[in-house]
């Protein structure tokens, strides 16, 4: 272990990423330089700051990355209206590239020999973050301790602790039960109950949203302005992409927007029932949807359509940094160029509805054409049978060959 002379650890603060500090100064002998990133987790980071100085850390780096996060990784997200599975707005997995590339940068600044990371051997995270990292700095050392040391129970961790006089927070009558995950984009949930699918979430357990039962009575209008597809503002007011996620986490949360409650399938190949907490990103996705449909030609549209699962794999499964995300992220940032306009919309009792969407100058909706009154000869309606037909000649002939639906 003498090779390893200064680690980087990405530091929460908590007791497994504190256990981890000691436990690399222990086994490798080495220097341990804490990172802890501000991702708009809502958490007050400077005792994790202290506590890393009482822990013996060479260097401390706490950073506020929020803005970065926003409008580096969530908004080009955004942009393709990426769900995996068709529900997870990928939280969590969009964070992950963000900090191996600020765990690759403070290893560069301080002359680490390696990284470090509190991810399990169970998780996607682990994969998240190796991959990253070694997209950025491929001879980067990384060390997992959870694939090396034999503290596999947390009776095991906290033995450990106490022998190596590590403080250990007590967890209040308050404190949540779940193992949770949460930066500006979202709040997640595992464990405890919720490792049994069929049983409902305590509603004690959500955070950020209320139900939708408790949620007002009155709905909530709001317009977002789009720029080349992403959010510049707020009912006319101009806001960062940061500031804007955090406002409309606020709004869709007050109105019980943005709870999902699933079961994924992992990258490392077991499913994972998880609960998330996503009112921002659960609207922007409902108008960016809305502002394509008058902006993006059809296929475009459907190609994007096409390709969105795919983009949303890349990320779960940890290839942010891959050569073929910034080729899909190419054509859709591509497609966005006319992606301009407002979209008007109601949140009521958990629901996201769109009442209104409109573009000045990119706005591919004729309603000369469109409209069931007299068009005044913009679209003859003759030139449909043609198309028709043409359209099914292949049928036809199928059907004469006595290949059709009517055939033996």
């Amino acid at each position: 272990m003498n090779d390893v002379r200064k680690v980087v650890l990405a530091y929460s603060g908590g007791l497994d990423t504190s256990i981890i500090l000691k436990w690399l100064q222990d086994r490798y002998g080495c220097e341990v330089v804490t990172f802890t990133a501000d991702l708009g987790q809502g958490e007050e980071l400077e005792p994790a700051r202290r506590k890393a100085e009482a822990l013996g850390a060479a260097e401390i780096f706490v950073e506020d990355v929020r803005e970065e996060f926003a409008r580096d990784f969530v908004f080009p997200m955004f942009r393709a209206n990426t769900l995996y599975e068709g529900e997870y707005l990928l939280g969590t997995s969009i964070a992950r590239p963000l900090i191996a590339k600020c765990l690759v940068d403070v290893a560069a600044r301080t002359g680490a020999d390696a990284i470090a990371h509190g991810a399990t051997g169970k998780g996607n995270d682990q994969v998240r973050f190796e991959l990253g990292a070694y997209a950025l700095a491929p001879d980067i050392r990384i060390i997992a301790p959870w694939r090396e040391w034999d503290l596999h129970s947390r009776e095991r961790l906290l033995t450990y602790a106490a022998e190596h006089d590590i403080p250990v927070e007590r967890k209040s009558d308050n404190a949540s039960p779940y193992s949770m995950d949460a930066n500006l984009l979202h709040i997640s949930f595992e464990g405890n109950e919720l490792e049994v699918p069929a049983t409902e979430p305590d509603e004690a357990m959500w955070r950020w949203t209320r139900s939708p039962e408790a949620a007002p009575d009155t709905p909530r209008y709001l317009e977002l302005t789009y720029r080349h597809g992403d959010v510049v503002a707020i009912d006319g007011e101009a806001l960062t992409p940061a500031a804007v996620i955090e406002r409309l986490n606020a709004i869709g949360g007050e109105h019980g927007v943005g709870r999902v409650d699933i079961v994924e399938n992992r990258y490392v190949g077991m499913k994972s029932r998880g609960c998330y907490e996503t009112p921002g990103g659960t609207i922007m996705l409902r108008a960016h949807r809305a502002i394509e449909s008058i902006t993006l030609d059809r296929e475009a549209a459907h190609l994007k359509d096409e390709l969105m699962p795919r983009y949303a794999h890349i990320i779960y499964n940890g290839y942010w940094w891959s050569p073929e995300r910034r080729m899909l992220q190419a054509l859709v940032d591509e497609s966005q160029r006319h992606v301009n306009g407002t979209v008007r919309l109601k949140l009521y009792k958990g629901n996201v509805l769109v009442v209104g969407r409109c573009s000045d100058s990119d706005d591919l909706f004729d309603p000369a054409i469109a409209t069931f009154e007299d068009d005044r000869g913009a679209y003859d309606q003759k030139d449909a049978e043609g198309f028709i037909r043409l359209n099914a000649l292949r049928l036809r002939i199928a059907a004469r060959r006595g290949r059709g639906f009517g055939g033996s």
